[in-house]
């Protein structure tokens, strides 16, 4: 068995358009929940995520999935969002695809450029004699959303495939969560799965690779092709602005140099590097509480420093504007959280 290729990246921390976000709230909207409960989860404006050719940081793809879960995190509803995800909803990489002339020309085709996707589990594709199997690692996805984005991940995946080739089928179908509402999965993927497995691993059939696809067009998938190699390019070239300012960050601490220091140090104006993350979807001041968040659990986690130690390592002037800061960003007190972790720590294995 050998993989058929590599995915274009290993992970999901990749901009993306706002199609996706958009056909959330649409979702959550269909569904009588409070849609614009998503869009105050992250740092766009209505106008920004009406603009196709807007790229927003993963991170506010993220948020808004967290809101979307918060509200109905249910495993039917992470299937029937799955569902939603047509081939056009991926543009003009969805019909670089659809055009493919054969289901492996196109899934080598998506897997060349899965950074023109919407995912976050980054799926491989094994081949063997007997079998094709498409596995989604979650390894690297935040543990809180990670079922609901491998549950709307893989019927986003399949529900494409379906696009590309109607007959398509699932030999086998695995999850390693338990679940006792099957009848969702069964509508979704036309199989019941094996629950508590090793691995979200679907199989099919080796031989659907060669079946050609209804609307193969050498033409179109050619003319498709160089867009999205000149879309990718863009995207790759520019696509580190957020990390790049979160690096730098890290690298002081979380202590918050200003705008203009960081912007210094990456050769830019102030004005550029406000002007690029806004195009990024975020803000200055969000990658800064982002980056002192994560900081500060960790040093919390530890338990050897104090909460005014940690607060000054972070570079607030007071343990009072820290607290505050830390409620708004997780709901409990830097105390609390700390405890938290110390009982988790203690707990006998299997509670």
């Amino acid at each position: 068995m050998a993989e058929l290729a590599a995915p274009a990246v290993g992970d999901w921390d990749f901009p993306r358009g706002t199609g996706s976000i958009e056909l959330m709230t649409r979702f959550a909207a269909d569904r009588g929940l409070a849609a614009d409960r998503l869009l105050a989860a992250t740092t766009l404006s209505p106008d920004l995520l009406a603009d196709p050719a807007v790229q927003v940081d993963a991170r506010q793809e993220l948020a808004v999935v967290r809101a979307l879960a918060g509200l109905d995190g249910s495993d039917a509803a992470a299937l029937d969002l799955g569902r939603r995800y047509r081939v056009t909803t991926f543009g003009i990489f969805g019909f670089a695809c659809i055009s493919s002339p054969t289901l492996r020309d196109a899934m080598l085709f998506a897997l060349r450029y899965f950074d023109l996707s919407f995912a976050f589990c980054i799926p491989h594709v094994v081949v063997g004699d007997d079998r094709l199997t498409l596995e989604l690692d979650d390894s690297r996805v935040p543990a809180d959303v990670a079922r609901f984005l491998v549950l709307r991940d893989l019927a986003a995946i399949f529900t494409v495939m379906r696009d590309l080739l109607p007959e398509i089928a699932l030999d086998d179908l695995s999850f390693r969560h338990e679940s006792s509402t099957p009848d969702p999965y069964l509508a979704t993927f036309g199989v019941l799965p094996r629950f508590g497995a090793g691995a979200c691993r679907a199989t099919l059939d080796p031989a659907l690779l060669t079946r050609p696809l209804p609307q193969a067009n050498d033409q179109t998938v050619a003319l498709c092709a160089a867009q999205c190699e000149a879309l990718v390019a863009r995207k790759r070239q520019r696509s580190g602005i957020s990390q790049q300012v979160r690096e730098r960050l890290v690298r002081l601490g979380g202590v918050d140099a200003g705008m203009d220091e960081i912007a210094r140090r990456l050769t830019l104006s102030t004005r550029t590097l406000r002007r690029r993350l806004t195009e990024a979807g975020t803000s200055y001041r969000a990658l800064v509480d982002e980056v002192r968040q994560a900081l500060a659990e960790e040093l919390l986690d530890l338990g050897v420093l104090s909460v005014e130690d940690v607060a000054c390592r972070l570079g607030y002037a007071e343990a009072s504007s820290f607290i505050y800061a830390f409620k708004r960003w997780t709901g409990m007190t830097p105390a609390a959280f700390a405890r938290r972790f110390r009982a988790a720590r203690q707990a006998p294995p299997g509670r």
